[in-house]
């Protein structure tokens, strides 16, 4: 069990990571607005039966697929496997190709590539705790109700049939 004095100090420097990233999202969006940079991303769908992991980050209202950018000279399928990692400690899994979208989204000229993983049961995450702060599974009933990212609502779009 790690000692109180090693966890306060990890425990600021996450709420400081979470501060930083609330307050610097909506500067990067303005940003995006104005210059209308092109973006690349990777998200991964995680199917656990029908429910549907998702993922909620500390600096948005809407829920979202784990995923992330694309890193110049990194495949799509590298970027969602190391956004796995990195957000909800998942490794080692193989990722099935699931298309792609392309919207105007936080103001950038955003293409997609989606990955689906399907499981049999969820196995341990461990969230980050600074860019990502919760996980949920939902059913295709429960994500009429819920807020999705743009990007998370173009993929559920074709695939609310399940």
């Amino acid at each position: 069990m790690p000692s109180l004095e090693r966890v306060q100090p990890a425990m600021l420097i996450d709420a400081v990571w979470r501060m930083v990233l609330r307050l610097g999202f909506p500067f990067a969006r303005a940003w995006w607005h104005l210059r209308r940079p092109r973006h690349e991303g990777a998200l991964v769908a995680i199917y656990v039966g029908r429910a549907v992991l998702l993922v909620k980050s500390s600096y948005r209202a809407e829920w979202n697929f784990p995923g992330g950018s694309v890193r110049p000279g990194e495949s799509p399928d590298a970027a969602a496997r190391r956004e796995l990692e990195e957000e909800i400690g998942l490794s080692s899994y193989t990722l099935l190709p699931a298309g792609s979208a392309c919207g105007m989204w936080d103001g950038r000229r955003d293409q997609v590539h989606f990955f689906e993983l399907h499981l049999d049961g969820i196995p341990e995450l461990r969230l980050d705790n600074r860019e990502i702060v919760a996980a949920r599974l939902a059913s295709p009933e429960e994500l009429h109700g819920i807020a999705l990212t743009e990007a998370a609502a173009a993929y559920l779009g074709r695939d609310l049939g399940r």
